[in-house]
């Protein structure tokens, strides 16, 4: 179609309103300026972060980590009960504490807002949940950028990716070649289903016909509240484990999609074996509700949902005690789960699947035994 004559087309007029923009930036800039580091150069709105990376000439051998995610299908919720000021927790979640895996202190993160509509309030709202979060895991947030894509998105859709950048010694990163026979697995509780997974969850509380809205007396509070509590943070309690000279740890693995066993196994070297008992903790009951409204198989809940359980630890069994410690004393719940052994002579239940590497990663191996209490 061909305009009219004396009807000009503005880029406004297109769907896209520049100050609109400029207003949400002018909201979020308090946020913003309290998500920093001492490292942090220039200010919001420049071309790009600065960032002074004269601290790494002090390292041995510094080591960059890097990471990016996003949030998936949760920003649906959040969306549904326009309430954006806490998915920017799960955002710094997924994307910072994937970097404490390797054993690296993240320093710097970006974000960025794709949206139908700019709406100053709720960009200032979701950007402000990304920079307290950046702020309570001592992450400068130093830069992000907010696209409005009219005909692309609805006008109330948006979704968030961000990405950040940590660094390690190289004699000091975690990881598979740390991993021996005789380890013990160590539990980090989850805050309930953080944000993977949630395909699944709304498919399921669809069928259900469950409104966000409905009261859930095992939840103690409406299923929407329980849905959209924010991914916990584990950066800095991680990092206070990692930095205690007492306790020696060997492993990490942050339990995303694919869920524990197949992360786990991410972080094994192959020809070693993890059993993992589910008798030693009980799923939040979130996880009972989804998986009997659904009547998902409990093979395939395992393995979309983390089942009360955000990070796990891999470490010699003399030292668990301690981690368990340092963890409680951040206010995070710890507990033994499984040990390591070599797999030609590990105990490994018959009929029950063992899962071996995952997401490319030639792996070791993961049994989960038991049942809940």
């Amino acid at each position: 179609m061909t305009s009219e004559p004396g009807n000009p087309i503005t880029y406004a007029s297109a769907g896209v309103d520049v100050e609109a923009g400029d207003r949400a930036v002018e909201l979020m800039k308090e946020s913003v300026r309290r998500a920093t580091r001492p490292e942090v150069l220039g200010g919001l709105g420049g071309f790009a972060g600065m960032f002074d990376a004269s601290a790494l000439a002090g390292m041995t051998r510094p080591v960059l980590a890097s990471s990016t995610d996003g949030v998936g299908t949760k920003v649906a919720i959040a969306q549904a009960l326009d309430k954006h000021d806490t998915i920017g927790f799960d955002l710094v979640g997924m994307v910072v504490d994937d970097i404490v895996v390797c054993g690296a202190e993240p320093l710097f993160m970006t974000d960025y807002i794709a949206t139908g509509k700019v709406v100053p309030e709720r960009i200032a709202a979701i950007v402000g949940g990304i920079a307290r979060a950046c702020e309570e895991a001592g992450v400068a947030l130093v830069g992000g950028e907010t696209a409005e894509h009219p005909g692309l998105l609805e006008p109330d859709e948006y979704d968030v990716a961000g990405a950040a950048t940590g660094v390690v010694e190289y004699a000091a990163v975690l990881g598979p070649q740390r991993v021996r026979d005789g380890d013990a697995v160590v539990a980090l509780a989850s805050s309930g289903l953080h944000s993977n997974g949630f395909s699944l969850v709304r498919r399921v509380i669809a069928a259900a016909g469950w409104a966000l809205d409905r009261h859930v007396d095992d939840f103690g509070r409406t299923l929407g509240e329980e849905l959209l509590e924010p991914t916990r943070l584990y950066t800095r309690p991680l990092l206070s484990i990692i930095g205690d000279a007492t306790v020696e740890l060997h492993a990490l693995s942050h339990v995303t999609g694919g869920g524990l066993a197949a992360n786990l196994a991410r972080v094994l070297p192959p020809g070693l074996f993890a059993r993992l008992d589910r008798s030693t903790w009980t799923p939040p009951p979130v996880f009972h509700t989804i998986q009997r409204l659904g009547q998902v198989p409990r093979a395939d809940l395992e393995r979309t949902l983390n089942q009360g359980v955000g990070f796990v630890a891999v470490l010699p069994e003399a030292h668990v005690d301690r981690a368990i410690e340092r963890s409680e004393r951040s206010g995070i719940r710890a507990w033994r789960i499984g040990e390591v052994s070599a797999e030609d002579r590990a105990t490994v239940a018959e009929g029950v699947e063992v899962v071996r590497g995952a997401k490319g990663v030639d792996g070791g191996a993961v049994q989960v035994v038991g049942e809940h209490p």
